[in-house]
């Protein structure tokens, strides 16, 4: 039965994949525009304008006349970054963007899983089959870098890597609002080396990011993260989701936040859960999201479905999977962007409960058999 089903699947994952790439029409690479201009000013007028937004737009329609131009409010980081393809030709370093970190979220996966054989091969494919990953490389996005950072750290922690893991998770820094708070999940979790490792490598970069851009450039970028938010960054986010605002949607946030925390400190045992702990609290308490950051939700199922083999996880999971290829969306049955929130409160909610039951497992085998009125066990 494994040797028939096993192929259909990896057939049923390559049509997903197929028709990711025939069916997407988004304007080529816009992020990836908007993150090369920013480029390109930091490079020849100095770093500390790569704020001023109409110099941006100005290098954008330089770049790429007929391209639509955006603010550029990513970290400074992403710009450097993509300063490495500035002496390229622009299309030359988009289409070498966008491979690289196609290929690096695939690579990733393909390493850091704990399936053999052909089942390695339909997994990883199944990761990148979600419509928001390969629209996110489309787009030219850094998301899939930071979806492949948290699934090399969940690699490098099971085998003890301390120091590499805490070191890929710097990557979280080209989008912080969509993994903020694994380094605090794995902290939580008593994986204290990780997470020094991070924090000096946080606190170096942002030294220089402030030494870079100078008080004007730190002043307009931070200026820009408290402004109006671009249209549509709330839809997959609890002011969306759930239609909250003000004050409860900052309760609801700080829930979150403590119930991510909590399950990542009573899940210790599995590094897997602790880092899906840590991603699903960053997505569900960031106010600032779009489909691309999906990518990150797309990395916690996939590490949920490699730690844990019962049918009572990997079955919600496969038909999640279902709800968010294009499959779903040819038959008009796909979910709208703010149930995707829904979706990651389940799975958070599925983490808590088994962090209950765990820390309930543990209590009873530390005192088996206690009565009222008489010693339990040492």
């Amino acid at each position: 039965m494994r040797r028939i089903v096993a192929p259909l699947v990896l057939l049923l994952v390559f049509i997903a994949l197929a028709i990711d790439v025939l069916i997407s029409s988004v304007p080529l690479g816009v992020d990836f525009h908007t993150y090369e201009a920013a480029a390109q000013v930091g490079l020849n007028q100095g770093w500390t304008r790569i704020y001023d937004q109409a110099l941006v737009a100005a290098e954008q329609r330089r770049l790429v006349p007929d391209q639509l131009t955006q603010p550029f409010i990513s970290p400074p980081t992403v710009a450097w970054l993509a300063a490495a393809l500035a002496p390229l030709p622009y299309w030359w370093a988009y289409y070498i963007w966008a491979a690289a970190t196609l290929a690096a979220l695939g690579a990733a996966l393909m390493w850091s899983a704990t399936s053999h054989g052909l089942a390695r091969w339909i997994a990883a494919g199944a990761a990148i089959a979600p419509w928001w990953v390969l629209y996110a490389v489309h787009l030219g996005q850094v998301a899939p870098l930071v979806a492949a950072a948290v699934v090399l750290a969940w690699r490098f922690v099971r085998v003890d890597r301390s120091v590499a893991a805490g070191l890929v998770l710097s990557l979280i820094l080209l989008k912080p609002n969509t993994a903020f708070l694994v380094p605090f999940a794995l902290l939580a979790a008593a994986r204290y080396r990780v997470f020094a490792v991070w924090a000096v490598v946080a606190a170096a970069l942002s030294g220089v990011a402030f030494l870079t851009l100078g008080t004007h450039g730190t002043a307009a970028y931070l200026s820009q993260l408290t402004g109006q938010l671009p249209t549509g960054a709330a839809w997959l986010t609890v002011e969306g989701a759930l239609g909250v605002s003000g004050p409860v949607a900052m309760a609801v946030r700080l829930l979150i936040v403590a119930a991510a925390l909590i399950a990542a400190f009573r899940l210790r045992g599995s590094p897997g859960l602790v880092i899906v702990a840590g991603i699903l609290g960053s997505l569900l308490a960031t106010p600032y999201l779009h489909a691309s950051d999906l990518c990150l939700l797309a990395a916690a199922a996939w590490i949920v479905w490699e730690e844990r083999q019962s049918p009572v996880w990997r079955l919600p999971l496969a038909a999640g999977w279902l709800a968010a290829s294009p499959l779903a969306g040819l038959i008009n049955v796909a979910p709208t962007l703010s149930r995707w929130a829904l979706v990651e409160v389940a799975l958070l909610a599925a983490l808590v409960f088994e962090a209950w039951r765990r820390g309930r497992e543990r209590g009873a085998a530390l005192t088996p058999g206690a009565e009222l009125r008489t010693r339990a066990p040492a």
